[in-house]
């Protein structure tokens, strides 16, 4: 079972992700560090990706799902998946990927990044985020300001474990 914990940055992803794969005993990836040294200096300078520099990051993501989908490896992997495209991208080819979606608005986000030391997306990335995001129709949506026991929880039991 691979679980894409998606939503804009500061959502709390990597957090979730990492509770949720401790909890699991599963095999955690953030997906921000498949990103190329170039798109990370663009995030760090509150510049907004395009389609294109996305790419080979969807690219290297989707190796990275693929590898654990072909291993029979249980997998949780925090991505952003803004768009429907990417999310369409991380999950050709493999059968079992249940979406969760962190929902938080502008003024969560932006103060979490204010907050977050040592990472390279800074509050003056929320706007593009936001503007990118188009909302899945497909996952369990939950609300990113609960607390990450609580997330858990609520994830744990819609799939089932």
């Amino acid at each position: 079972m691979i679980v894409i914990i998606m939503g804009a940055a500061g959502a709390g992803k990597t957090t979730v992700g990492r509770a949720l794969a401790e909890a699991l005993g599963w095999r955690f990836i953030d997906a921000d560090d498949l990103h190329p040294p170039s798109n990370i200096d663009k995030i760090r300078s509150g510049i907004a990706l395009s389609d294109e520099d996305r790419a080979p990051w969807l690219a290297r993501t989707h190796d990275a799902i693929l590898r654990a989908s072909r291993e029979r490896a249980d997998l949780v992997l925090a991505c952003s998946a803004l768009r429907q495209a990417y999310r369409a991208t991380l999950a050709d080819g493999i059968a079992d990927v249940h979406w969760v979606f962190l929902d938080a608005d502008a003024e969560l986000l932006a103060a979490r990044l204010r907050n977050r030391p040592g990472h390279f997306a800074g509050p003056a990335i929320v706007d593009s985020q936001l503007e990118t995001l188009e909302r899945p129709r497909d996952a369990l949506t939950l609300d990113a300001g609960l607390p990450v026991d609580v997330l858990v929880q609520a994830i744990r039991r819609h799939l089932g474990r």
